[in-house]
């Protein structure tokens, strides 16, 4: 499999997006070099606004610009967005209904050796809590490039979770619906539902494993409740896995789904209620068991646990 960064992905569709309408606006919190925004910042420099190290500023500048009928893209680090500017996010932004586009890289343990304080995850649980925000959390390039462009003109708050690392190429190409997942591989024995950067990796946790059906849930809000409860009908047990904590997130989505529609065994996994630390990627993935081999056992285990 080409790798490439979502990251990357999501600066060029921007800057496409930018040469196709002149309401596209972006906006950086002194990060568009690391988000990729820069590639629209050097080809539209009257339509980027870099605010500083200021991610309340810049939710309040972008909200303002969607009340005017902009269509404003505002990118930082996940830590930094969601957790300093989180009650600009929920009073400017959901509260009045503005749709500002949220695009937040440097997602998860995959961050690498920024350690604790940048590794962020929570975001998806405290995102998705807010009224009428809508969470995203794209598989590859191909699939992030799908998901820019429909957020641009969904008219409607949008919360984008990308990693910092490259990712395989999962898709050739999307025409990515909101509320609906894409199905990877097909089994009936159980089901594993996953997002982002743990997609490839659960597809290479099951490359011996038979019989297992693999779900691609890159729109966690809205959810694809229909493709969950027929799963868990087909396959009669569901694991969620997710580069987040495993509070509050996908797993959490996907159980309050069978909690109140058809109830079968479920292992959310994740991280479990800790902070991240400095590492490699791969190391800190090992150590939580989120690595591919580690996803093989966990995944071999639950397959082989009997429903009483």
């Amino acid at each position: 499999m080409m790798e490439k960064s979502p990251r990357e992905a999501f600066g060029e569709e921007l800057l496409q997006l930018a040469k196709e309408d002149e309401r596209i606006i972006g906006l950086s919190a002194d990060l568009e070099d690391s988000t990729k925004a820069q590639l629209m910042e050097r080809e539209f420099p009257e339509r980027f606004f870099n605010v500083g190290i200021a991610e309340q500023d810049m939710i309040g500048i972008a909200s303002g610009l969607a009340a005017e009928e902009f269509i404003p893209f505002a990118s930082s680090f996940a830590s930094f967005m969601t957790m300093r500017a989180y009650d600009m996010i929920r009073m400017l932004i959901c509260y009045n209904h503005n749709p500002v586009k949220l695009v937040a890289t440097h997602t998860g343990l995959t961050v690498g050796e920024d350690g604790g304080s940048a590794q962020c995850l929570e975001d998806i649980a405290v995102m998705r809590v807010l009224p009428g925000m809508e969470v995203f959390v794209p598989a590859d390039s191909a699939e992030t490039k799908a998901v820019v462009r429909y957020a641009a003109y969904s008219g409607k708050p949008c919360y984008i979770r990308l990693p910092r690392e490259n990712e395989p190429d999962i898709f050739e190409k999307v025409e990515f619906v909101p509320g609906k997942g894409n199905i990877l591989k097909e089994g009936a024995s159980m089901t594993i539902i996953t997002c982002g950067d743990m997609v490839h990796r659960v597809l290479e946790a099951v490359k011996d494993i038979e019989d297992v059906r693999v779900v691609n849930m890159s729109s966690i809000k809205p959810i694809d409740k229909e493709l969950i409860i027929e799963s868990a009908k087909k396959t009669g047990k569901i694991m969620t896995v997710e580069d987040h904590q495993v509070s509050g997130g996908l797993g959490g989505a996907v159980a309050e789904v069978l909690s109140q529609n058809y109830q079968v065994p479920l292992k959310i996994v994740g991280v479990e209620d800790s902070f991240g630390e400095s590492g490699k990627a791969e190391e800190l993935l090992k150590k939580h068991k989120l690595d591919s081999q580690s996803l093989a056992e966990r995944i071999s285990s639950f397959k082989k646990e009997k429903i009483d």
